[in-house]
């Protein structure tokens, strides 16, 4: 059979990629964070992303299709009830990449991916910058 030519892959095949991004996703959601190279990260951010995205919809489904690559039920119960839970109210940009130094032996760009954790501020930013700016117009009406 061919080996299909265009993109870049992991591994050697393209089932071997799709292998280790389920690993590196089910390790990304038991602990959290993981320290890997920046190209796995980025090819494991948009997959997170996406299962993270079916979690919050949590119906049965859902979680078929979550199962589905992540073979661990255990993990795909903690992605429905935990995690979906504390993204509920982002809408997106549920990872995060961080570049670190490079590994020892290689010298390979070396990246922590990590699920984000802290509460979405963008609506109370905007809410203190209305009132800023309402308080400005006020004092300058005087």
């Amino acid at each position: 059979m061919p080996q299909p030519k265009q993109g870049p892959r992991l591994g050697s095949s393209p089932a071997h990629e799709r292998l280790m991004l389920a690993n590196m996703a089910t390790s990304l959601f038991e602990h959290g964070r993981i320290k890997t190279t920046v190209k796995k990260a980025k090819r494991l951010q948009p997959l997170a992303e996406r299962l993270v995205t079916f979690a919050k919809r949590g119906d049965l489904a859902a979680r078929r299709r979550v199962l589905r690559v992540i073979r661990n039920k255990s993990i795909v119960h903690k992605l429905f009830t935990e995690i979906a839970e504390e993204m509920g109210e982002r809408e997106g940009g549920y990872t995060r990449i961080i570049k670190t130094t490079p590994r020892q032996g290689d010298n390979a760009p070396m990246a922590i991916i990590e699920l984000v954790v802290e509460p979405v501020a963008k609506k109370a930013v905007v809410k203190e910058a209305e009132a800023a700016a309402k308080a400005a117009d006020e004092s300058d009406s005087e």
